[in-house]
């Protein structure tokens, strides 16, 4: 039985989630402060954390931003805030689904279920390249011997990529392996972690560049550059 744990100040708004989330058999733990559910993650790790931002002690961006220190479990963000900035900082910082104030509680739980199963390890694969090694069980990606520190949305992202060589994924497709809707106004979100992932490949081999930028169009894994 997944375990959601709901850091939400709001009582009325933590019940309706609790009712919501056990109709649908999940485990719920309630607490009102970033700080606590640190704490409580640590201790005891959940499967997947509903975030309020608008906590009284940290801001549940903060709180995401401690959490990711430690933790890749997967966060969705709650907030009456529906600006495009602040959807996109959520997901930089490595959350995996905003949602705004008001909202349907059966929506929520469809959405916890849809995280929870694309977040679900894959078997472990080899990489298309001998220079590429996925243990999906782990997490983790093998680069000429030598493991990547990759975060989770930036393991799925490569590990999409090296699944298909010298496949043009557009932006959108990328999203959509991340388990993020294309509308959501992530797109450009995308190239952060292109980036990032580019500079912890080039500290294994600087001269190196297994992923081809294809302007207006998208990204590549190239076995040829690796």
């Amino acid at each position: 039985m997944p375990h959601i744990l709901i850091v939400e100040d709001e009582a009325a708004i933590a019940d309706t989630l609790i009712f919501a989330l056990q109709g649908e058999g999940f485990s719920t733990t309630w607490l009102s402060l970033g700080a606590a559910a640190l704490e409580h993650q640590r201790q005891t790790p959940a499967d997947l954390i509903i975030l309020d931002i608008g906590l009284p002690d940290i801001s549940g961006f903060e709180t995401c931003k401690q959490l990711r220190r430690f933790s890749e479990v997967p966060v969705l963000f709650l907030s009456a805030r529906d600006a495009e900035i602040d959807r996109v900082v959520g997901l930089e910082i490595g959350a995996d689904d905003y949602v705004v104030k008001p909202f349907s509680p059966r929506e929520i739980a469809a959405r916890v279920k849809a995280i929870l199963k694309r977040v679900a390890p894959r078997p472990a694969i080899e990489g298309a390249s001998a220079l590429f090694r996925i243990d999906a069980d782990r997490v983790q990606i093998i680069y000429r011997g030598q493991t990547l520190s990759l975060t989770r949305h930036e393991f799925r992202l490569l590990q999409c990529l090296l699944e298909q060589p010298e496949r043009v994924f557009s932006r959108e497709q990328l999203l959509d392996a991340l388990g993020v809707a294309a509308d959501a106004g992530y797109e450009r979100s995308i190239d952060s972690h292109i980036k990032s992932v580019r500079a912890k490949l080039r500290l294994v081999r600087a001269d190196a560049e297994p992923i081809q930028t294809h302007r207006g169009l998208g990204y590549s894994y190239s076995p040829g550059h690796s």
